[in-house]
């Protein structure tokens, strides 16, 4: 087994964080960006960039090495100046640092289970701290995993009283990201407004559309030959916010609607985790009604 150079040895033990900026499109902001990392003693580990134009907004994200012991703090402050100057959308994180998300779900568990298997074997950079359901059908498998389980009962009298309650325990547990695994229950407007760009839904897609109880029936009644998911960020217009992954699987004339039902699940399972994985690792940047996604 061949040894690690030493270069590579000091950037593994670097601290490592990651820079995503939004701004509109002009020459010098790419150079601008390598040289203050370069003048603060960085070394750019990778870097992605993307000019729409039919927005004229540039979109950059840069993971980078710090070799002199520094702050996350101390890098925000000393790049706000490069970021005015550009009239930037900026963050900076620890690249290392655990994303610490919510989980809601309904009946279906689903992609609970699988995010919460991802999450215990360290395939998705979250924390899981807490799950939130109107139903108590998962109390027992979340608490398997030491996680705080929540029952937040939810009717059309009480759901104002609901949607505070979670927003109480979204700020109690300092939560970065809310994800909405199959949680069966409509937000308001308002509360999609509090957490926008925090917030994640999975739903089934199909080519045509079926809405309303048991989707894949309809599809399996209609004789779909494509099985789909989105994930996407939770608006005000219900399942119409900006897209951050789709997956797919074709299917034939042979397969029931039992077994289209189980081939969702996984589409669902998965085109959900990719998302959830992306917005932890600082991956995606929300492009009006679209996202940049640096996966």
């Amino acid at each position: 087994m061949s040894e690690q150079s030493p270069r590579a040895a000091a950037a593994q033990a670097a601290d490592q964080y990651v820079l995503t900026l939004s701004c509109p499109d002009k020459r010098g902001i790419v150079h601008a960006v390598s040289s203050y990392l370069f003048m603060t003693g960085c070394n750019i580990v990778d870097s992605q960039q993307f000019g729409d134009q039919d927005t004229g907004l540039f979109f950059m994200r840069v993971h980078f090495s710090a070799e002199a012991p520094v702050t996350v703090d101390k890098l925000r402050a000393s790049f706000a100046a490069v970021g005015d100057s550009f009239h930037m959308d900026w963050q900076i994180h620890r690249a290392e640092q655990k994303m610490r998300i919510l989980l809601m779900v309904s009946k279906f568990g689903h992609c609970l289970n699988d995010l919460l298997f991802r999450a215990r074997i360290g395939a998705l950079p979250v924390e899981i701290a807490a799950v939130v359901s109107n139903h108590t059908d998962f109390a027992e498998l979340v608490g398997s995993y030491g996680i705080p389980f929540h029952h937040v009962p939810v009717t059309k009298d009480t759901k104002p009283e609901a949607e505070a309650r979670l927003l109480e325990i979204v700020r109690e547990e300092q939560i970065e990201l809310v994800v909405l695994a199959r949680y069966m229950q409509v937000l308001s407007d308002d509360l999609c407004k509090q957490l926008s760009g925090r917030i994640i839904n999975i739903h089934h897609s199909f080519l045509p559309s079926f809405k309303g109880a048991k989707p894949y029936h309809q599809a399996h009644a209609r004789g779909v030959k494509l099985i789909g998911a989105t994930a996407h960020y939770v608006t005000a217009d219900l399942d119409e916010g900006p897209i951050i992954e789709q997956e797919v699987e074709r299917v034939g004339h042979d397969v029931t609607p039992d077994q289209l039902v189980a081939i969702g699940r996984d589409v669902e399972c998965q085109a959900l985790a990719r998302a959830v994985k992306w917005h932890a690792e600082h991956r995606i940047l929300l492009n009006g009604r679209r996202t940049v996604v640096f996966a």
